[in-house]
């Protein structure tokens, strides 16, 4: 393989580890809060705490629960 083409694909393996680290599953979000699932899905369906959805699955960004915590920290 040239040594150009496996650069090229180190940097796509670094993007999606990125971005997958960034986007949080309901149980990582439950677990960086300390709160039950019940709470999660209300802050969820709310609105309180940004999310989208894949399918039946939420996905929450890792910087929207960070913004929630820092709205409800001051």
């Amino acid at each position: 393989m040239a040594e150009g083409k496996k650069k090229f694909i180190q940097i796509i393996k670094v993007k999606e580890r990125r971005f997958t680290e960034d986007v949080l599953t309901v149980k990582e979000m439950m677990d960086m809060l300390a709160i039950g699932k019940n709470t999660a899905y209300k802050l969820l369906q709310t609105g309180t705490i940004q999310s989208f959805r894949i399918g039946n699955t939420y996905r929450v960004l890792r910087k929207s629960v960070e913004d929630y915590i820092y709205r409800n920290e001051h």
